[in-house]
């Protein structure tokens, strides 16, 4: 999970510099290209933290599972 928390400090970093690349460049169409892939990089960055929410929830739920597994199954209240 360390991979993907590098990996997404690394996108961040790069869209904020993109953007102020965008920001700081007097060439249009360079000010564009430069927002577009900044844009880009916010939204891969935004996968990566879905992923990593999703893979953290299914190892939480898989370990609940595997140490109680018994509060999974239902029980018949009625006495027998």
């Amino acid at each position: 999970m360390k991979d993907y928390r590098t990996h997404l400090e690394t996108l961040r970093q790069q869209a904020a510099e993109a953007a102020l690349i965008s920001a700081l460049t007097t060439v249009q169409h360079k000010r564009e290209l430069f927002a577009k892939h900044a844009e880009h990089l916010d939204a891969l960055a935004d996968e990566v933290e879905r992923a990593m929410a999703a893979a953290e929830e299914e190892a939480t739920s898989t370990s609940l599972t595997r140490v109680c597994p018994q509060h999974l199954i239902p029980t018949d209240p009625s006495p027998a």
